[in-house]
Parts: structure tokens; sequence; C-alpha cells
């Protein structure tokens, strides 16, 4: 056995992965909310696989309204090592064409309300996102989709809006001026929380349109997202069950030592509340001094 615990965290539909035994549903309370969803959890050979559906089953969840602390919390304390994410996305490049998959490796916050933290209400974090996406993972991860038959982009910068409306023209080509790949509405805070929880990520965008910059295309529509997106799913799945085969160690990324030196607050100045509401991130906090 590997003993590796894979999470997924994306569109509907994905957990039907070919393959998959032992199937259950899996309810998860968390300190920060309800998930999404239940979790189902199944095992892909070696693999353990936790799946959580972003939007809820149904897309009822838009995405300034999903609780990324509970989905990343949820999947964490049922002993998620690795976590991947698939996301619909807009392509902001021309060689990037719908039905194209891209495994970024940069991402742009440009969200606007959503928390971002599990360091609060009395514990202080800094935890560095330089580099927000685990390079072992990541590249696992292209190798995964490219032998899933996928036509696959490796790396790019991910621009993450607020939503749930698709951004004008003006915003389109401001954000092509930035050199960016992808535009999307999901990415962040969640790869933010990821590495709080000290969880190796990856990300899987999955190009359903040009946005509105490109002239020769019509402009971004949720028809038009939908048909390409049954056919993504399909390469998804086989993706996620390639990797699953072939994950890296995760005591080699650079999330495993995230929380080394990331609490500022002093141990004796960490309230019981907040020590148990980060109880699940095991030596995040220091214990308080013995007396």
């Amino acid at each position: 056995m590997s003993g590796h615990v894979l999470g997924v965290i994306g569109g509907s539909g994905l957990y039907a992965i070919e393959g998959l035994t032992a199937v259950e549903e899996v309810r998860v309370d968390t300190p920060f909310g309800a998930p999404s969803d239940a979790v189902v959890r199944g095992r892909l050979g070696d693999t353990t696989l936790l799946f959580l559906p972003r939007h809820g089953r149904g897309h009822r969840v838009a995405p300034h309204e999903i609780n990324y602390r509970a989905n990343v919390c949820a999947l964490k304390r049922l002993g998620a090592t690795h976590l991947v994410s698939l996301s619909a996305v807009g392509s902001m490049r021309e060689a990037i064409a719908p039905g194209d998959f891209v495994v970024v490796d940069q991402l742009i916050d440009l969200t606007k309300r959503r928390p971002s933290t599990f360091f609060e209400d009395g514990i202080v974090g800094h935890v560095s996102v330089a580099d927000p996406v685990c390079e072992h993972l990541s590249a696992e991860l292209s190798a995964a989709a490219k032998r899933a038959g996928a036509r696959v982009h490796t790396g790019g910068t991910y621009v993450c809006i607020e939503g749930p409306q698709f951004s004008t023209r003006a915003e389109s080509l401001l954000y092509r001026s930035w050199g960016v790949s992808v535009i999307g509405m999901t990415a962040l805070p969640e790869a933010k929380l990821a590495r709080e929880a000290a969880l190796p990520y990856a990300l899987l965008a999955l190009a359903t349109d040009y946005d509105c910059w490109h002239e020769s295309e019509e402009d971004v529509t949720v028809e038009g997202v939908l048909a390409v997106m049954s056919r993504n799913v399909v390469g998804a799945r086989r993706t996620v069950a390639e990797l699953a085969r072939a994950l890296p160690d995760p005591a080699a990324s650079k999330a495993a030592s995230a929380l080394a030196s990331a609490v500022m607050t002093a141990p004796d100045a960490v309230s019981p509340a907040a020590r148990a509401r980060l109880e699940w991130l095991a030596g995040a906090v220091p214990p308080p001094a013995k007396r």
C-alpha cells in the first residue's frame, strides 16, 4: 500500500472514475462550517481518493459563496496527503484552445470578499505562497494528463476573479496585457489555504472558452462553457486515474514545511478557542509553556 491519499476538488461527475472501488460518502464537520457537499471516498489501486464537488451536487454554490476553508479542512481531516484542483477556465491565449488542459504554476488573486486564511481571531500566521503550487505534484499531473490523451500546456498564470459574472471586455484585455494564461473564479483562496494546511497542491485548468477578448470567437456563454466542459470531464477523469498511480513523495514538497515557522503569536498568548480551532493542523500551534 502506498499510504497516499489524493484529495480532488472539482466539478460534479468527476468522481465517476473507472476502476474506483469501495465507494462511500462521508460527511465532515469542520471548525469553519460545512464543506460544499459530502466527500466521496474510494480506492484507485493502492491510493485512496477523496473527491469533493466544489459547487455541490447540482452546481448550487456560486464561486463567491464556496466555503473554501471548510473544503480544504475537510480533506485534510480525512487524511489527504495531496490536493489537486480541477477548474474550468477561460483561455487568455490564442495557443490555448477550448478543450486544452493547463497545469498552472502561478496565480493572481483578484477576489474581494472571501476568507483566505485559517489564522485569525487570536492567532497570526504568515505562510509563503511565492510558488503556490507544488512543483513535484504539478509535474506528475502534467505527465498524467498527457498519458490520458489530453493536449496539455505545462506552466501558466491563472488570474482569479470574484465572479459570478464573467469579466468585461476591458478587464479581459487588461488581464491579457499582464501575460496571464487563463481566467477563472475558484483557484483562490483554495491554493493559499492548501499551503496553510501543508498540503502539496496542483491545479489542472480545463479551458472551455476564450473569455471575451477574442475578436473572431463568440463571447463566453454558459451554453458554450457547458458544451466543452462535458468533453473535458472525460479527460479529467482519466487524468486523475493516471495521477493516482504516480503520486510523488509529499515530504519533498515545499508545502511540507510551510508551517515550520509561520506562527508569530506567542504560544502562551494563543487562546484556547484558537488552539482548538486549529487542532487538525498538527504542529501548527506551539504548545504553551509548562508552568
